[in-house]
């Protein structure tokens, strides 16, 4: 599917940010592949998937090739030239390459089995950063890169078959039942959480369910379908209404803040494929 000409406007201001940090394809000249947010490479990749390009265009396929110059022998990703390899950042590259269809190419395939050999005890992925100290809530995993995660681990031959993943599952689920700041990140679920928020760039109500209704694990869960119900009791006219949007994405229009939103719809009418019969 090509950017329908509606987007067009939006695909050129994603272009205009082409050259901010210093090299192309929106990174520094040192491949900093998460700076510069929300026109980070990593960024502008998935809103250009968002939009309709294809990523067998010249473009994206370029844009491939950087973000796997990052990508280490154990399968983890460097996202920054120095310093440590956190799990959200090999999270956050594997969830982009995965949605761009490179689930396949054996590098990635490397880093999904990375993936699941490095997982916490309690399903989910943690990172040993602790930017808010240390307390009983950074025992957990974070939820975030766990969504991103499995977010990327829909696209392969391990959904739905592989008993790690359904831990994870259940991590986050729990989460919605504990509700409070957890992970040495502290993801909660508030008052920003519940907000629907689109393009999916943060921990809130529409990417949790978004991402779960892949998972049959959750599907037909009380606590997803609680979520579901909250999720659909913002919609306006059987569609998406954006609530909070980073203040740089504004005028874009397929994520107008307080607006029904097409493409997210799409994302909306995923949801009720992929539960079927569950509901």
């Amino acid at each position: 599917m090509a950017i329908d000409k509606q987007y067009l406007s939006d695909f050129q201001v994603i272009l205009s940010h082409r050259y901010d940090n210093g090299a192309d394809y929106w990174t520094t000249p040192d491949k900093r592949l998460i700076k510069g947010s929300p026109f980070s490479t990593l960024d502008c990749v998935s809103y250009l998937l968002e939009l309709g390009m294809e990523s067998t265009e010249p473009l994206l396929k370029d844009c491939a090739d950087l973000i796997f110059s990052t990508w280490q022998e154990d399968g983890s990703f460097r996202l920054y030239p120095k310093g440590s390899i956190y799990p959200c950042h090999t999270a956050h590259a594997a969830n982009v390459l995965c949605h761009m269809g490179y689930v396949y190419d054996a590098r990635l395939q490397k880093t999904l089995k990375h993936l699941l050999d490095t997982q916490y005890i309690d399903g989910g992925w943690r990172c040993n950063k602790f930017s808010f100290g240390r307390g009983p809530e950074t025992q957990y995993s974070n939820p975030f890169p766990t969504l991103n995660i499995l977010n990327a681990f829909r696209f392969s031959d391990y959904l739905n078959k592989e008993a790690a993943l359904e831990r994870a599952v259940d991590f986050l689920l729990d989460h919605w039942t504990v509700r409070k700041p957890i992970g040495p990140c502290h993801y909660g679920m508030g008052t920003l959480f519940m907000q629907v928020e689109y393009p999916f760039r943060n921990y809130n109500l529409f990417c949790y369910v978004y991402v779960l209704s892949f998972y049959d694990r959750a599907k037909g869960d009380t606590r997803f379908l609680e979520a579901l119900k909250a999720l659909e009791a913002k919609m306006v006219n059987g569609q998406i209404v954006v609530e909070r949007i980073v203040p740089k994405l504004a005028k874009f229009s397929f994520c107008k803040k307080g607006e029904p939103s097409s493409l997210a719809t799409i994302r909306y009418h995923q949801i009720l494929k992929n539960l079927g019969s569950n509901l």
